[in-house]
């Protein structure tokens, strides 16, 4: 399959959709996730486009990765939560709804499920003020 230069994440990193985005290099971007399976729940996405880890040029991962990790350390002070799950997924079988390469980090608490993918949005405030901690723990860094 071909990249769709019209998926939600490209709009999102052409400006066209708005984001609360938390971090931005000349690589990747980072923002939080509008259906949140998690407090903090955020994206890392890189700015080459590719569709997923299948078809990314590998030059694009470095960067990439470096950039998941800087997230998430930050989140895991942010939301002092006791660990990190990072998940990225590859076509509609493996899970993949958006066809834009990306990364998600999840802080995660003892005793503490993950929230189905249910398509519910979460509320503008708690968005705002997840980013704004998380965008406070990478200034500390």
């Amino acid at each position: 399959m071909r990249y769709d230069d019209t998926n939600v994440f490209a709009k999102i990193l052409r400006g066209e959709l708005p984001a609360h985005k938390v971090y931005e290099d000349e690589h990747a971007i980072a923002f939080m996730d509008l259906m949140p399976q998690g407090t903090g729940h955020t994206l890392v996405v890189p700015k080459a486009p590719s569709r997923n880890l299948l078809d990314a040029d590998p030059a694009t991962f470095g960067p990439l990765m470096a950039a998941v990790q800087k997230i998430a350390r930050a989140a895991k002070r942010a939301f002092e939560a006791d660990g990190v799950t990072v998940m990225q997924f590859n076509e509609p079988a493996a899970g993949q709804t958006v066809f834009h390469l990306h990364v998600h980090i999840l802080p995660r608490f003892e005793g503490v499920a993950l929230k189905p993918h249910t398509g519910q949005m979460e509320q503008q405030e708690v968005l705002v003020a997840n980013a704004e901690k998380l965008r406070a723990a990478l200034a500390s860094a």
